[in-house]
């Protein structure tokens, strides 16, 4: 017999054996924050490093990076492939217009940005009113004479430009002279500056004779090719096409409608390329020679090639390494989106973007912050030239929101430029911050690396999410957020792909 003492014992602990254990709810528990590291200490030192008096010119980077290749990597039989330089390595901006700071650096590429998104903007709001290509009248076109060019004033036609921000090296004409261009998914004409030059602007290799070059051929203005361009005049004397490319930003090109000879890299040469030989240019273009159009459009580099396929990774604007352009490299993606084609414009890659998240969260946005109706406005623009990336205001506000809440930690502090949502991490080596994801249309999500969201604007610490708000109809995936990622275009399948770390 068990002890008196005992007895009660014994019975409470039956009864709490055979009580019903409690049940904890979790119906009002916040699911874990999905977050990003982003390199605090790295990120910096490029920062400091891009602006130093010791940052590498771009022939010696270059030069690294080719010597470091897969053998044959070029050579795969139906592809061309260049490489991608940073606008900021060129060898005039490392002379003439190297920067005192980084603040004083990414200040400047931010006027760049804004014109160039306004330019988008505009162009893709005309395309979506109706407005003809042959309504468009030059603000302020300088008649070339007869004396120089016998140029009369073509319509103003084309897309802002700002600057330029990737560049590579481009072999034009026979033999080939290897020239720095633009590369931008946002146009539809190639040309290069052009020996006689009425007015030019500086670049970083001397003009482009095109009496030196076998395979050069004027275009006749009976050409189909001269009757592609937004509008086409002719030499009075002589029947050749002339063109003209005007900028939103106040950039452009005049001068003769041409083919000529293109060399991309180690692959064979291209010829009969239709591009424009600019003999008046003007406007934000300092250092490269020209531009290369990987536009939708007919005239555009990839329609003259009939390449489907194409694809880009772009270099951190910071690094002085490269990265690259393929053509005909059909590798699938690792992410896959609708490629969405304007009824108004073929020169825009539009993509079916349905939504965002963070910190692994839905953002509650409306699907007509996305969407393009019937008359091409609206909807979301894939677009090499653009920096920052630009939403509906209602869009952008519900991210900013939700980043601001999964970052009430970091320290705070005032807006830059278009930017209204930085913090102070000088004393930072590394920090976490909720993963920012676009989400496409069928299903694929995009997770963002954290550099490409969260950016220095100086080098002392202070970094800006770098997005921004719009109020045009349209917006704009910018190259920030596609920094190493390979980016491709597949117009047969109507596809655009995303792959990380894939440059």
């Amino acid at each position: 017999m068990q002890p008196p003492i005992l007895l009660p014992l014994l019975l409470l602990l039956l009864l709490a054996a055979a009580s019903p254990r409690p049940v904890l709810s979790r119906r009002h528990a916040s699911p874990p924050l999905a977050t990003e590291t982003l390199d605090v200490a790295a990120s910096l030192s490029r920062a400091r490093a891009a602006v130093s008096a010791e940052a590498v010119p771009l022939h010696q980077s270059a030069a690294a990076a080719v010597s470091t290749e897969v053998v044959g990597e070029e050579h795969e039989e139906g592809r061309l492939a260049l490489r991608l330089h940073s606008r900021d390595f060129l060898p005039e901006e490392q002379g003439q217009q190297r920067h005192a700071s980084y603040r004083s650096l990414v200040l400047a590429r931010l006027r760049r940005d804004s014109a160039r998104a306004a330019a988008v903007s505009a162009r893709a709001a005309m395309a979506a009113d109706g407005v003809s290509r042959f309504d468009l009248v030059p603000a302020n076109v300088t008649a070339f004479e007869a004396s120089a060019a016998e140029i009369q004033g073509p319509v103003v036609s084309g897309v802002g430009l700002g600057s330029g921000e990737y560049f590579s090296r481009v072999g034009v004409g026979s033999p080939a002279r290897q020239l720095y261009m633009v590369l931008d998914t946002g146009s539809d004409v190639t040309w290069v500056q052009c020996q006689p030059c009425a007015d030019c602007y500086q670049q970083s290799d001397p003009v482009f004779d095109p009496s030196l070059s076998t395979s050069y051929a004027s275009v006749a203005c009976d050409n189909p090719r001269c009757h592609d361009l937004d509008a086409a005049a002719c030499r009075n004397s002589t029947g050749a096409c002339l063109y003209e490319v005007a900028y939103g930003d106040g950039s452009y090109t005049v001068g003769d409608f041409a083919t000529e000879t293109l060399t991309l890299g180690d692959s064979a040469p291209v010829s009969s390329v239709a591009i424009g030989c600019g003999h008046d240019n003007e406007g934000l273009f300092v250092g490269a020679a020209g531009l290369l159009a990987l536009g939708g459009g007919p005239l555009s580099f990839p329609s003259q090639i009939s390449a489907t396929t194409f694809s880009y990774c772009l270099v951190d604007r910071d690094s002085p390494s490269s990265s690259t352009l393929q053509f005909g490299d059909a590798a699938d993606a690792e992410v896959t989106a609708p490629l969405i084609r304007s009824p108004r414009t073929s020169t825009f890659y539009y993509v079916g973007l349905s939504g965002l998240s963070v910190g692994g969260q839905i953002l509650s946005i409306p699907p007509s912050a996305f969407a393009m109706d019937s008359t091409g406005a609206g909807g979301v623009i894939v677009d090499s030239g653009t920096a920052v990336t630009r939403l509906q205001s209602s869009a952008y506000a519900a991210l900013r929101d939700a980043f601001v809440r999964g970052t009430q930690s970091l320290p705070r502090t005032s807006g830059v430029s278009l930017f209204d949502t930085c913090y102070d991490l000088s004393d930072r080596t590394s920090v976490e911050v909720p993963a920012v994801s676009l989400r496409f249309a069928g299903g694929g999500e995009l997770r963002l690396p954290a550099k490409n969201y969260l950016i220095p604007v100086d080098g002392a610490g202070t970094y800006c999410l770098a997005f921004a708000p719009t109020n045009a109809a349209v917006s704009i995936i910018g190259n920030v957020q596609q920094q190493g990622t390979r980016v491709s275009f597949d117009t047969a399948k109507s596809t655009v792909g995303f792959t990380s770390n894939k440059c």
